[in-house]
C-alpha cells in the first residue's frame, strides 16, 4: 500500500467511525422512545489488490436494525396504551384512511395510543390505527387484509331492548276462588285483583315503559294473569287493547308451579304512531316441579323479586382494549360493546422491514408481506392492554459503544497525520 494508500485508508476510517457515531447517537436519544428498535454497528474492509504486494484497505460501517428484537413491557394507567408480547406489530397509517390499500400500511411497536377529537385512536407519532370492524354477529371479516380505522365516533350511545323478565312470587293459597271470571275483567274493572305488581321495560329507543300484572285464584292450585300497558294508552292503540297478554298458573300440591313453562312469549303491541314496533318479551313464572319463580304457600301473597334484561339509553363514556385486541366501547348505563379487533401483523423477515419516520416500518422484498392474525395466534404475540413496550436501547452498552467508537475515529485520524509526515519526509529528500 503506498502512503497515499494510507491517507484514503485514514479517511474511510474517518467517515465509517462517524457514520457509526451518528447512529449510535440515534439509538440513545430514542432511550425513551416507546417502541423503538434500536440498530446495531457493524464494520467490514473493504480491500482493493493488485498482484500479492500491492493494495488499498479500506472500511466501510453498516447500522443493522434489530427489529424484532423485544423491550420491556411497562404497565400504565392508559386503557388505550398498547404492547406486543412477542412477534408481530399493530397496523397504521400515517392519515386517517378508512379503507387503505396494502402498500398505504405501516407497521409499528409504538402503541401509545390515545382518542382524538374525530374519536380515532391515533399513536404519540400520529399514526392512525387499524383494526377489523366487527359484523352484526361480533365476528372479523373474512379477508383479514380488510382492515379499517378505529374510529371511536361513529357510536354516541347504547341501549338494550327488554327481551326477557323472570318474577320470583308466591300467591296465598288461602285467597278465596272468584267466581265468574272471565279474560279481560280486571282491565275492564268488573274483577278486583287479588294480587298485583309493576315492572319497567326497556323500549328499542331505550326508553322505560310501565307494565303491570294482576292475578285472581279461579279455583283450587289455578291463577289467572292480565298483563296491562299502563302507559300512554295511544302507544298500544287504545285502552281497548288492554290487557296486551293473559294466562294461567297451575300449581302442585307442594306449592311448586306447575304450568306454564318458562319462557311464555308476551307481546306488547307498540303501534306505529308511538315510534316503535311490537316488541315480544319472554316471561318466566318459573321451573315445573321446582320453588325458583311463583310458589303457592299460605303466606301474604308478595313480589320477592325480578329480572328484566334491557337498558335505557346510555352515552359512551369510554374505551377499553382487552387482551384478545377487541375494542370494545363503554357506557353510562352499563353497556360493553365490541366494535373492532386488532390485527397483529407478522413478516418472514421482519428485520427486513424499511424503517420510516414516527417510529413505523414499512414491507419490503426482504421481509415479505405482512400476514394480518389473531393476537397469540399462529406465531403473533398476545396484546397487552395498559401497557407499552419500552426502546430496546441499553445505554450503557451505548455509551461504551460511543468510548470505543471515539477511539477508533483517534486512530484513524493518527493514520492521516503519520501519513502526512511520511510524505513530508520523502518531500524533502530532495533539499
Amino acid at each position: 500500500m503506498s502512503l497515499y494508500g494510507a491517507l484514503y485508508t485514514g479517511v474511510a476510517g474517518l467517515s465509517a467511525n462517524g457514520r457509526a457515531m451518528a447512529h449510535t447517537s440515534t439509538n440513545i436519544a430514542n432511550v425513551n422512545t416507546v417502541g423503538y428498535k434500536g440498530s446495531r454497528n457493524e464494520f467490514s474492509s473493504l480491500i482493493s489488490s493488485n498482484g500479492s504486494t500491492s493494495f488499498i484497505g479500506g472500511i466501510q460501517s453498516v447500522s443493522l436494525p434489530q427489529i424484532s428484537a423485544q423491550g420491556n413491557i411497562l404497565q400504565t394507567s392508559s386503557a388505550t396504551d398498547l404492547a406486543i408480547a412477542g412477534q408481530g406489530f399493530f397496523v397504521v397509517t400515517p392519515t386517517p384512511l378508512q379503507t387503505p390499500l396494502a402498500d398505504e400500511l405501516l407497521f409499528t411497536r409504538s402503541g401509545s395510543f390515545q382518542k382524538d377529537n374525530a374519536g380515532y385512536l391515533v399513536n404519540s407519532s400520529g399514526m392512525y390505527l387499524q383494526g377489523w370492524l366487527l359484523d352484526a354477529n361480533g365476528e372479523i371479516p373474512t379477508n383479514r387484509n380488510a382492515v379499517e380505522l378505529v374510529n371511536l365516533g361513529r357510536i354516541t350511545g347504547a341501549s338494550l331492548p327488554t327481551t326477557t323478565a323472570s318474577l320470583r312470587a308466591n300467591l296465598q293459597s288461602s285467597d278465596p276462588i272468584t267466581t265468574p271470571y272471565t279474560a279481560g275483567d280486571i282491565a275492564a274493572g268488573t274483577v278486583t285483583a287479588r294480587f298485583e305488581t309493576a315492572m319497567e321495560i326497556f323500549d328499542t329507543q331505550g326508553g322505560s315503559r310501565p307494565l303491570r300484572i294482576s292475578f285472581v285464584k279461579t279455583a283450587a292450585n289455578a291463577w289467572q294473569y292480565e298483563i296491562m300497558y299502563d302507559g300512554a294508552a295511544g302507544d298500544i292503540g287504545g285502552a281497548g287493547n288492554n290487557p296486551i297478554a293473559t294466562g294461567s298458573l297451575t300449581f302442585n300440591t307442594d306449592g311448586t308451579i306447575a304450568t306454564p313453562a318458562a319462557n311464555v312469549p308476551v307481546t306488547v303491541p307498540f303501534v306505529a304512531a308511538s315510534g316503535l314496533a311490537p316488541q315480544t318479551i319472554n316471561f318466566s313464572f318459573g321451573t315445573a316441579g321446582q320453588a325458583n319463580g311463583f310458589t303457592q304457600f299460605d303466606t301474604t301473597s308478595s313480589l320477592y323479586g325480578s329480572t328484566i334484561d334491557g337498558t335505557l339509553y346510555g352515552g359512551l363514556n369510554g374505551v377499553r382494549i382487552d387482551d384478545n385486541g377487541f375494542v370494545i366501547a363503554q357506557f353510562t348505563n352499563g353497556i360493553e360493546r365490541r366494535l373492532y379487533k386488532l390485527p397483529v401483523a407478522t413478516f418472514a423477515n421482519a428485520d427486513g422491514l424499511r424503517i420510516g419516520n414516527g417510529n413505523a416500518f414499512g414491507q419490503t422484498t426482504q421481509s415479505g408481506s405482512p400476514s394480518m392474525k389473531n393476537a397469540d395466534e399462529a406465531g403473533a404475540g398476545k396484546i397487552a392492554s395498559k401497557s407499552v413496550e419500552q426502546s430496546t436501547v441499553d445505554i450503557a452498552e451505548e455509551f461504551s459503544d460511543m468510548i470505543i467508537i471515539q477511539r477508533a475515529y483517534s486512530a484513524a485520524s493518527k493514520i492521516i497525520t503519520t501519513a502526512d509526515e511520511m510524505l513530508d519526509e520523502l518531500t524533502r529528500l530532495k533539499r
